[in-house]
């Protein structure tokens, strides 16, 4: 009985504990950030990155004079193609999101390993500015060999694994049609 009791007590506790930690955790802002790239090759030599990052307030509170910036795409390796690598908003509030996107042009053949970006915000009851950090992205490798696209891949799979059973099914249903339908020098004989 006093077992029973002493895991009922600290179950009690920890819930509390949990519940106080969910409420001061909630007090303000909390920005999470997504960053996502698209490769497009648009000819041999050519290849865009389409840049997308989804920033969103899960906190209780707005936060304000919101900035992104994501500099980590060398010059060397990167032309701006549509769009900035920075963006400021006024405010994000609580439960909201925002989205950014732009667009680069590779110059080099590489495997790009890029930076997550950094958004800033600033919290009334704070002097100091705040900082959050996007996901980083997965390795880009830009203007790699690959192989040619294969769009009936799944034709040829779902033939192979099923070509035979569909045979005989449509066998069965010339069949069973050819069976069922009158032959049209039938129906000539009974008119006559």
């Amino acid at each position: 009985m006093a077992d029973c009791a002493r895991k009922f007590l600290l179950a009690t506790v920890l819930a509390l504990l949990c519940f106080s930690w969910t409420i001061t955790a909630s007090d303000g802002p909390f920005i999470v950030a997504h960053k996502k790239a698209a490769l497009t090759r648009l000819k041999s030599d050519i290849e865009r990155i389409s840049i997308s990052i989804d920033i969103y307030n899960e906190g209780s509170a707005t936060a304000y004079d919101v900035s992104l910036y994501d500099d980590n795409w060398s010059q060397d390796v990167f032309e701006i193609v549509a769009g900035n690598t920075s963006m400021s908003w006024e405010r994000l509030d609580a439960g909201a999101s925002l989205s950014h996107s732009f667009e680069l042009e590779a110059k080099k053949k590489t495997v790009f390993y890029g930076a997550p970006a950094v958004i800033t915000f600033r919290i009334p009851t704070k002097a100091a500015l705040q900082e959050a950090f996007s996901t980083p992205i997965l390795p880009l490798d830009i203007l790699a060999d690959r192989p040619p696209e294969k769009k009936f891949d799944w034709v040829k799979k779902l033939t192979a694994k099923y070509g035979s059973l569909i045979s005989v099914i449509s066998i069965v249903v010339l069949f069973v049609y050819l069976i069922a339908s009158p032959s049209k020098s039938n129906a000539a004989k009974k008119k006559r």
